[in-house]
């Protein structure tokens, strides 16, 4: 069985305030793009366990940190799923603020789910999302939300993104989360981003903001460089993706691809609605 775990955005992204627990609330409208990567999975009678391989965009990390095993592990404690052969093939960029790893994880809990009938609800698939990272529940339901608490908090939102088309640009930059928290100083007087949706469009890049642009921007001014550049090219709001690196654009359906020449790696997306 295969599945295509999908990328995401974030249009605003406020960090609150931080937590005991070392994590911080936030509050962001995550949405799903059509950047993806690949996940099978199939049914591996040779082996005891499991099998992992890996293609496209190189995997550094060991193979029991990958968030995919650690999906397959803990439904694994739970249900008695047989050995299998799991094969990711990574498209999405590592360290750009776009959620690759949680999605392949999600989905991989969603094909677990589908592959063996476990029936699980979403609530279910959520919940065993949340114990893998912060953001991962999103990609259960993959569609448009606002996000509170450490990004686990959802609720959908209605707004029709099908005006837009995405850009990415992804500079040969990669940023270390947990790091670039470090750098920023939170605040809970922020308008509440529900009700910035219902501004006009032409509106949005002076009303969603993004805490860590300051404090990278200022570390790493070709990233401003970037946003300022999509503005340049027609983009109605530019901002960069979860805490980086990667920039992104919000143009009209109808601008044409060939108008943009980016000397970085660049995706050409859409929003899925779903």
């Amino acid at each position: 069985m295969i599945v295509f775990p999908n990328a995401k955005i974030n249009l605003g992204l406020n960090i609150l305030k931080k937590r005991i627990d070392g994590y911080h609330d936030i509050q962001s409208v995550f949405l799903p793009i059509d950047i993806k990567d690949a996940l099978e999975v199939v049914v591996n009678k040779e082996t005891e366990d499991f099998i992992f391989t890996n293609s496209g965009l190189k995997i550094d990390a060991p193979t029991e940190k990958n968030l995919v095993v650690k999906a397959y592990k803990l439904l694994k404690n739970d249900f008695n799923l047989p050995p299998v052969s799991i094969h990711l093939h990574k498209v999405i960029p590592f360290g750009a603020g776009l959620g690759g790893g949680s999605a392949d994880a999600s989905f991989m809990f969603k094909l677990m789910n589908e592959m063996f009938n476990l029936n699980l609800s979403f609530e279910q698939l959520e919940n065993y999302a949340r114990q893998i990272g912060a953001d991962c529940a999103f990609f259960i339901k993959n569609k448009p939300a606002i996000a509170t608490g450490i990004g686990d908090i959802l609720q959908t939102v209605s707004y029709d993104f099908s005006e837009f088309i995405v850009v990415v640009v992804k500079p040969d930059l990669n940023l270390n989360t947990a790091k670039v928290y470090s750098y920023i100083t939170p605040n809970e007087q922020v308008e509440r981003l529900n009700l910035l949706l219902d501004k006009p469009t032409e509106q949005w890049k002076n009303c969603f903001f993004n805490d860590f642009e300051k404090v990278i921007f200022s570390r790493h001014p070709q990233l401003e460089e970037i946003k300022n550049e999509l503005y340049k090219k027609g983009a109605s709001y530019a901002a960069m993706s979860g805490s980086g690196s990667s920039i992104f654009g919000l143009f009209n359906k109808n601008f044409k691809p060939k108008e943009l020449n980016f000397k970085h790696q660049s995706f050409w997306s859409k929003i899925l609605n779903n």
